[in-house]
């Protein structure tokens, strides 16, 4: 008898409707590899959990509970997760922390892991631990320690203010105007409990794929976003009108600077105690400098997705690299 995946994705947060694209891509390939049934649950706006009918319409209302069932008009036994949702409850550890606490075996990072990586702050924090350059910053508790961004901005004349646990972009302001930056926080704040203000940089984003594959931690060569607006926004990621465009390989990097995103996405990979899949993101400036970014415990799975496609390209495939990790972690 076939064993039971389920296929979670949806999610409360403003990326729920990107995570439903990633689930199609990733049915796509559970539904090749053939070797489980396939139970795909979408966690609406409203936090309920609604099963996913045959036709792809939202079918009735279900529950995991902790004897790691799944219950609606029927009780199906479920095996392993893979939780495609990015943002909260995904990317956050909440959902990682209940799979955990019914010893149910799951896809992707662990609690402590994803947590520490969603949240900008605490990220940053890591980082200089470790030595990896990132952007100067300062980050507020609330509006009454916004001179700290005001220093900030002060020092280099313009700034990213970002809610801390947010992502793709939504919470995420440019400020070229200091009459501006009060503004900027308090809408931030609307999206997060903490807020970081970071340096602005004339910088290239690159991004690299960082996974588990046949027992080695692979890192491949950084693949590059072209964003014209220079603002990776929400729109220019998703809008099917956006003139952004990707390169699986960016371009005009020396194998110095290669070599040192890959050490340092490694670094952070090991020592941030990830798991199975990351992208890791880097600013790279006109004079050469490297800065970490950002990481990225669940990336996107959609069409136009760098993850799957620098996987494929550094001659991993995709496939096989999700089957593998079922068969490793399955009851």
């Amino acid at each position: 008898m076939k064993k039971n995946i389920l296929l979670l994705f949806g999610g409360g947060g403003t990326e729920h409707d990107i995570s439903i694209v990633s689930s199609k891509y990733i049915e796509k390939n559970l539904k090749e590899i053939g070797l489980y049934n396939v139970i795909k649950v979408e966690i609406g706006k409203d936090k309920i959990f609604r099963k996913i009918n045959e036709d792809g319409q939202n079918g009735e209302t279900v529950e995991l509970n902790f004897k790691r069932q799944l219950v609606g008009s029927a009780v199906e036994d479920i095996h392993i997760v893979v939780p495609c949702i990015h943002g909260p409850p995904g990317e956050t550890g909440e959902i990682q922390t209940f799979f955990e606490l019914i010893e149910l075996p799951y896809i992707g990072c662990g609690p402590e892991a994803s947590l520490n990586s969603f949240n900008k702050v605490t990220s940053k924090l890591w980082f200089n631990a470790l030595e990896i350059p990132n952007t100067p910053f300062a980050f507020l508790a609330s509006m009454e320690d916004k001179q700290r961004a005001h220093d900030l901005f002060d020092k280099y004349g313009r700034v990213f203010v970002k809610a801390s646990s947010q992502g793709s972009s939504v919470g995420c302001f440019q400020v070229f105007k200091k009459n501006e930056l009060d503004g900027a926080l308090e809408s931030a704040f609307k999206y997060s409990n903490y807020v970081l203000v970071e340096k602005m940089l004339n910088a290239r984003e690159l991004e690299i794929s960082a996974y588990e594959y046949d027992g080695q931690l692979i890192t491949t060569v950084p693949g590059e976003i072209n964003c014209p607006s220079k603002f990776y926004s929400y729109q220019e990621k998703y809008d099917p009108y956006s003139k952004t465009t990707t390169e699986i390989i960016a371009p005009g990097l020396s194998a110095e600077s290669i070599k040192k995103m890959q050490d340092y996405a490694r670094l952070a990979f090991t020592h941030l105690k990830l798991r199975h899949l990351s992208r890791i993101d880097f600013f790279y400036t006109d004079e050469s400098e490297i800065f970490l970014n950002e990481i990225n415990t669940f990336p996107g799975m959609t069409p136009i997705s760098m993850f799957p496609k620098m996987m494929e390209n550094n001659g991993h495939s995709f496939n096989k690299f999700f089957k593998d990790l079922i068969a490793k972690n399955i009851l």
